[in-house]
Order: structure tokens, then C-alpha cells, then sequence
């Protein structure tokens, strides 16, 4: 981890992460939800170093952490973490289960096998688990079916009597809170939220009061307030990144993304008029070009469905990504920058915008995707640097 702005010595490329950035975005996101906010930081923060920004987020008050794995949510206790975390995602006799358990990492629970094998860790140790259950609403993905939901209260109600199970929370998922057409996002969120209501209805009527209920994500926060009840989740919105760009930039949510993704060119050489560029000759060079290489390339995560689609910047100019990015590294058209760029020069891939350059989230566009693809799969090739 480098603490300062500054890159490790002869670095050929690195990630500034700004975490006043990161804090500013989950104070904007708290100021929309007007409840409590569940930081989320799986999969390496997202890209951008839990190991950093989960102690930041703690030390500025964030009361919850959220993880996809039993895992991350250990490695977060061994690194010192204390406060309340959820951990979402496990498979059947998961080694790790009864570790969290001892470790008081709140569980998330979708069906009868994992809350009998929580409840089994539980006696083992002689503890209570504390559980978040979640509710299927229509995403269709993780989590209890409605119709499911009165045998499994029968169960869970005799291990809440037993005294190996406490219900921490309820909650669920959406499936379109960001769809660019504001209507069908409200239907899909109406229909996810009228089924979640009704099963919160089956909790008290099983005398089971939770407290945390959740349903929103980053796009419920913002655009559903009938959502957020007493919880919201809030992932890639903390990262500074639009839960959909065709509804809402990033810069019009009043979000500042928080990673910004420099390298130092690798070379600079003159091509004549009708030289093909990199793997299959995806572009041809229709004059003579002065051409930049960028030593890094879709083994680091640069995504290659993104050729020749994209741009950087490069001593203030915006130039164009050419020919198709390979492994290691990709090549720019630098034929009309200013004069100056040279091996060495530093290229901002993708950031704030601060330098010229294009967002996550324009990235993930160009290549078909989404910003949040764009950051998370940065690699361990780059280094952070913490800001």
C-alpha cells in the first residue's frame, strides 16, 4: 500500500484512489437516503483496496460493511474489524461458515440448508448467529422464495426459541431500480417492493422483528424512495460511478469517481501510411503516424472488446486508442498532440475526467459493459495509490 500520490519508483502504470473522494460520495448518498447506509466493499472494495478503505470508512462512522463472501468478511476481522458486517454469498458446507459465526459476521440466509447449517456452527460454538434474511422479489437470483417463506419461518422460529439464531435483518435485492426508462424501473421496483412488504408482514406475524430491513442498492437510494426503508446498500455509487450513465452521469449525481487509472508510454515511433496496428490489423493507419504504445493491456483489465473504441489523455490531448489491445499493452494515435510526448508520458486512462480523460463508465460503454466491470477487474499487475 503507497499512502502518498505519488506512484511506486518506475512504475509503468498505477491507480490513484482518492478516498476523500470515496467519503464525500457516501456522504452525498447518505444525505439522498436519509437512513443509515450499508457500505459495501466486496470484491477488493471494488477494485480500489479494502485493505485501505474499509478502516477509512469505519474511522468516518460507517456503521455497516457489506461483502459477497464469507472470506472477505474474515479477512476483514483479521485485519482489525470490529463493526457489524454482512457477508451474502456461500455454497454448501462452505469451510468458512462456522469461522464467521465465531467471529460475529452477520450471515445472509436464502433457504432451509444454510440456516440449518448456521444453526449447527452456532451450538457447536456455544453462540448465537445473527442472520439477515433475504427475500427473493423478482430477481430471480439468490434468496427465499415467497412461497417458501411460511414452512422456512416454522424452522427459523424454533432455532430463534432455541436461542442459536437471531434475525439481525430482512432484506432483498433489485433487479431494475437503473433502467434507463424511469417508468419501467418504477413498475419493476413497485411489484419487488409489494412483495418484500408482504413479507415482512410474515415476520411479525412470526413475532420476528428485525433490525435492519434493506432493500435499496445505490439506484434505489437515489431514484426509489419507497425503498429504503431503515437500510440502504450502497456500492458502486461510493466509488464515485452512475448506476446506469444513460440515466444519469456520474457528474450529474453529484458523484466524483474515486479511481483514476495513469501509465507512462512506453515508446513513441513513426508508422508510414498504410501500416496495420496490433493483432489482425484492426485499423490501418491512413498517413504517416507518430504512434504511442501503453503497457498495459487486458491482462491487467484493460477490456480488448473496447478497441478501437476509446480515447486517453495524454499532456492535455485527447487522443485515440487504435488497432486491437493485446495482453500487456494497446497503442494510441498521438500524430496531432502537441509536441512533448515522449517515452515516459503519462497517459490517464480512465478517472474524474480531471486530466481530460474519459470515465469508468464511459469505458464501460465503449466496451459493452458497465463501470463497474472497468474498476473491479483492474488487476493486482497495477498498484493502488492511496490518496
Amino acid at each position: 500500500m503507497t499512502s502518498k500520490s505519488q506512484p511506486p519508483p518506475n512504475a509503468r502504470a498505477w491507480a490513484n484512489v482518492s478516498g476523500q473522494a470515496i467519503l464525500r460520495n457516501y456522504d452525498t448518498l447518505r444525505a439522498i437516503a436519509g437512513v443509515d447506509v450499508m457500505a459495501v466493499v466486496k470484491a477488493d472494495a471494488y477494485g480500489h483496496g479494502v485493505d485501505v478503505i474499509a478502516p477509512l470508512l469505519r474511522a468516518h462512522g460507517v456503521t455497516w460493511l457489506g461483502v459477497a463472501l464469507p472470506s472477505e468478511a474474515l479477512a476483514l476481522r483479521v485485519a482489525g474489524d470490529r463493526g457489524k458486517l454482512l457477508s451474502w454469498l456461500s455454497i454448501p458446507g462452505d469451510p468458512d461458515l462456522s469461522s464467521c459465526v465465531e467471529a460475529d459476521i452477520d450471515l445472509s440466509v436464502s433457504n432451509s440448508r444454510e440456516l440449518q447449517e448456521i444453526a449447527a456452527a452456532a451450538r457447536t460454538l456455544g453462540k448465537r448467529a445473527n442472520i439477515h434474511v433475504k427475500i427473493d422479489t423478482g430477481l430471480s437470483r439468490n434468496g427465499l422464495p415467497i412461497a417458501e417463506l411460511s414452512a422456512f419461518l416454522s424452522e427459523l422460529t424454533v432455532l430463534v426459541a432455541e436461542g442459536v439464531i437471531s434475525v439481525r435483518g430482512v432484506w432483498s435485492h433489485l433487479a431494475s431500480a437503473d433502467h434507463v426508462d424511469p417508468e419501467i424501473a418504477r413498475e419493476s421496483v413497485s411489484a419487488q417492493r409489494d412483495v418484500f412488504i408482504s413479507a415482512l408482514a410474515e415476520f411479525a406475524s412470526a413475532g420476528i422483528e428485525p433490525e435492519a430491513i434493506h432493500l435499496a442498492n445505490t439506484a434505489g437510494a437515489i431514484w426509489h424512495p419507497d425503498t429504503r426503508f431503515n437500510l440502504v446498500r450502497v456500492g458502486i455509487g461510493m466509488y464515485g460511478l452512475s448506476p446506469n450513465m444513460q440515466r444519469a452521469s456520474s457528474g450529474e449525481l453529484n458523484l466524483v469517481p474515486a479511481m483514476t487509472l495513469v501509465a507512462r508510454l512506453s515508446s513513441v515511433k513513426s508508422v508510414p501510411g498504410g501500416a496495420g496496428v496490433s493483432y489482425l490489423h484492426t485499423w490501418i493507419a491512413g498517413r504517416d503516424c507518430q504512434l504511442g504504445l501503453v503497457p498495459v493491456g487486458y491482462g491487467d483489465g484493460i477490456p480488448r472488446s473496447a478497441s478501437n473504441n476509446v480515447s486517453v489523455s495524454v499532456a492535455g490531448d485527447l487522443v485515440t486508442q487504435v488497432g486491437t489491445i493485446a495482453m500487456d499493452q494497446f497503442v494510441i494515435d498521438t500524430t496531432d498532440s502537441a509536441a512533448g510526448i515522449s517515452a515516459g508520458s503519462e497517459v490517464y486512462i480512465f478517472g474524474s475526467g480531471e486530466h481530460g480523460e474519459l470515465t469508468a463508465d464511459q469505458w464501460g460503454e465503449a466496451s459493452g459493459s458497465i463501470g463497474y466491470e472497468i474498476v473491479t477487474r483492474i488487476g493486482s499487475r497495477i498498484p493502488r495509490v492511496h490518496m
